[in-house]
């Protein structure tokens, strides 16, 4: 059994002290784009995903805890891919193209961050080829959701995957689910969430924008992380838009969403092997985000 439903696409992770990493490995020649709708991103490499930007490779995804901090692991990502000769040529040899992005699960960790040594582990442990584990592991490994009626109301997250099969062409997702909001199924019910009374207001402090003294307490802890990935045929430009349509699942399955205090992102990622209707693409992305975002806390 391989480690991520793409052939040829490998995933691992590496759970230390509470926190961890998830590294997503792509063949040579994958094409990339993202778009961030949330309000408290912590990323690296995503402003190089824009259509109208140079590079349009992609050698690996990078999600990790540790707020900020945790953009390390990265590094040691990049060292193993240029390390094997992987990477945008350049006369100093092979620079991989790595965007990542993280999640706070500080206060849940204890403190603990992860390293660029971290992140090489969870780059050798996805190119093992291993099958993948779920929930709270990786970067997923503090993940919590349904803090918006109150932190002390939380419930583990996690990461998830859930993949279809479009004109021929594999269509998968991959969730480290930390987010504010509830986890919603297609009927309306909760899959994950806040534990509070139902008649428990949203946001429950005063003033939760404003106040300082709430601000960090109410904003820490957020965020959804997403991949999308295909075999199908796409440029940069129909990437980007695979990674919008990746927030419509985002915001079916996650109530609320994109909101201030998260850092809500998508990337989408294709290998490039085999045609597929781009707009029937756009919709798997969308439902295979979803359904990955509801498997997660499971």
């Amino acid at each position: 059994m391989s480690s991520f439903p793409i052939p040829g696409v490998r995933a691992g992770h590496v759970t230390r002290d509470g926190t961890g990493v998830t590294v997503v490995l792509f063949p040579a020649g994958s094409v990339g784009s993202g778009e961030v709708r949330g309000g408290a991103p912590a990323s690296r490499e995503i402003d190089l995903l824009d259509p109208t930007r140079t590079v349009g490779r992609v050698d690996a995804v990078v999600f990790a805890g540790g707020s900020a901090f945790g953009l390390s692991a990265a590094d040691g990502v990049m060292h193993y891919l240029a390390a094997r000769g992987q990477g945008y040529a350049t006369a100093s040899g092979p620079v991989p193209i790595v965007p990542a992005a993280c999640v706070f699960d500080v206060v849940e960790s204890g403190g603990a961050l992860p390293t660029a040594a971290d992140g090489e582990a969870a780059a050798e442990a996805a190119a093992r080829d291993e099958p993948l584990a779920l929930g709270r592991v990786g970067a997923g490994a503090s993940a919590t959701v349904g803090k918006w009626r109150g932190r002390e109301a939380a419930v583990p997250g996690g990461v998830g995957v859930a993949a279809t099969t479009v004109d021929g062409a594999r269509v998968a997702a991959l969730a480290v689910v930390n987010a504010i909001g509830d986890v919603i199924a297609a009927d309306g019910s909760v899959v994950a969430g806040s534990t509070a009374p139902a008649d428990t207001p949203a946001f429950p402090s005063p003033a939760p924008f404003e106040e300082p003294a709430r601000l960090e307490e109410d904003a820490r802890g957020n965020t959804t992380l997403v991949v999308v990935v295909t075999d199908a045929v796409c440029d940069k430009t129909a990437c980007a838009l695979l990674a919008q349509s990746a927030h419509d699942g985002l915001a079916r399955a996650l109530r609320p969403a994109h909101t201030r205090f998260d850092g809500d992102l998508a990337l989408a990622v294709a290998t490039g092997v085999i045609e597929a209707h781009l707009d029937r693409l756009r919709i798997a992305a969308a439902d295979v985000v979803a359904d990955a975002i509801r498997a997660a806390p499971r």
